[in-house]
């Protein structure tokens, strides 16, 4: 390593710099971010900035300190940045305020569909779809059938998640349209680090062809034939008409780009939380059990005949589902939190501790260090699927070096850069969980270990490095 201290400011972290120009640390951390962190944290401390990609990004590694950096959403930035990337990956302008006023916060004002009583109806239909979804799966499952189980996640939540928000397909073959559009989704979701990174499309083989044919989908003239589609989506439409400037195609790029927000992350997360709980007996037997206990409770009988209805409170007192939903978030999110300094700056943080910014620097939480910390979880590396279970209600108390944490588990960012679509997400995968135990026996197929494919830290929900056969068929 090679540090370099010269040009550096009173109160500006150690830099670690790196000897390849431009690049900096960049190869290391896309190799294992988790590991360079924290030894880096080892011998510097817990702020300290590295050189990555021609970017100066200062981490910030305490989790007691997180809270000064959130709070102070006026200097440390994080809209301007997300909307340069989603613009430049998803191929739409840039929300500039010349050219689009207002356009960026009434955008923003839409997510008020994915909360209270809006959130209710859209997870109703969720619900609604997705038995549907089961049910057309278990026409074909007279016996034990076999699959992958992240396309089979894929493939159901996908089409789920499409058909709730965007419509139905009204062709006969509605099943097949959606496949190809899934089919598309999978090759360009492949390259979304890459183009995260930067990198122009233009290097990354078909996928400017891909995304291109994706985003045909959602012209006007195509979602107009899809069937009842969901206020969320609607509502984003009737925002894009005001914009003249907006064209047709830049139109159906945003709406491609919320497809992917819809289910980029959720996908995957779907399957580590499946995946866990059929590697541990004793987690699927408890929410198993918890799962007939409130249909039996409620006087609905499970199987692919019979229409289930769960209320947001029946699926929030569902604590060991998602205590084990969250077990498996904790293991397999890899999110960094990214703020950029508006100016000049200097942040003042517990123990009289400052930082000293420059304006364009950018600050990074990169809550996985957190979220494996042996101090805050006990044998972080091992799934436990009651860890947020205390006494049987919710545990909501973790502490570190005998104190309390405000923040203990983040994968769906922090503050200003929180997921507006995490409540929805939550009660998908719960969905999910909730009909595939309650109307099939499963197991897994194969003895092998699935591990994190490591090619999307800090990015989000971690994929897996390979696919594993499971099978399932009705329970009796």
């Amino acid at each position: 390593f090679f540090f370099f201290v010269f040009n550096r400011k009173t109160g500006e972290p150690p830099l670690i710099n790196g000897w390849i120009p431009y690049l900096g640390k960049a190869l290391i951390f896309r190799k294992d971010a988790f590991k360079f962190l924290l030894d880096q944290q080892k011998k510097l401390g817990d702020i300290f900035t590295v050189h990555i990609a021609g970017r100066y990004i200062t981490f910030i590694m305490d989790p007691f300190q997180y809270v000064y950096v959130i709070r102070n959403s006026k200097q440390l930035e994080f809209h301007e940045f997300a909307n340069k990337m989603a613009s430049k990956t998803f191929d739409y302008p840039a929300l500039s305020k010349g050219k689009f006023p207002d356009l960026k916060e009434n955008l923003h004002r839409i997510y008020q569909y994915l909360q209270g009583k809006p959130l209710d109806i859209i997870s109703d239909h969720m619900m609604k779809n997705l038995q549907d979804i089961f049910e057309w799966k278990c026409s074909q499952a007279t016996d034990w059938e076999t699959e992958k189980m992240y396309k089979f996640c894929c493939s159901v939540m996908f089409e789920a998640s499409f058909v709730t928000l965007y419509g139905r397909v009204p062709a006969a073959d509605g099943h097949k349209v959606i496949s190809e559009i899934r089919d598309k989704f999978i090759k360009f979701d492949a390259s979304f680090p890459y183009l995260a990174a930067n990198i122009p499309i233009e290097l990354l083989g078909a996928t400017k062809k891909v995304r291109k044919e994706l985003i045909h989908h959602f012209l006007l003239q195509n979602m107009t034939k899809w069937l009842g589609g969901s206020k969320v989506v609607q509502a984003r439409q009737d925002i894009f008409e005001k914009y003249e400037l907006l064209g047709d195609y830049d139109k159906a790029a945003h709406h491609f780009a919320f497809l992917w927000a819809s289910v980029g992350n959720t996908i995957p997360a779907t399957f580590w939380a499946m995946y866990y709980l059929l590697r541990h007996p004793e987690a699927l037997a408890a929410v198993r059990d918890e799962i007939d206990h409130l249909l039996q409770s409620t006087g609905q009988k499970r199987g692919p005949t019979y229409n289930i209805h769960l209320t947001r409170e029946q699926l929030d007192n569902l604590v060991y589902l998602e205590s084990a939903l969250n077990e498996s978030l904790r293991m397999c999110s890899s999110s960094m939190n990214i703020r950029i300094s508006q100016e000049d700056f200097v942040l003042k943080l517990e123990g009289n501790q400052e930082v000293v910014l420059r304006k364009g620097d950018w600050i990074a939480l990169y809550p996985q260090i957190l979220h494996m910390d042996p101090e805050v979880y006990e044998d972080p590396k091992e799934y436990k699927f009651d860890r947020y279970i205390e006494n049987g209600k919710k545990k909501t108390t973790f502490y570190k070096a005998g104190r309390k944490l405000k923040y203990f588990l983040m994968p769906f960012g922090s503050g200003i850069s929180m997921c507006p679509g995490r409540f929805l997400a939550m009660n998908e995968m719960k969905m999910f969980l909730f009909i595939l135990l309650s109307h099939f026996d499963v197991e897994l197929a194969e003895n092998k270990a699935v591990r994190l494919d490591n090619s999307r830290m800090g990015l989000g929900i971690l994929l897996p490095d390979v696919d594993i056969a499971f099978r399932y068929k009705l329970r009796s």
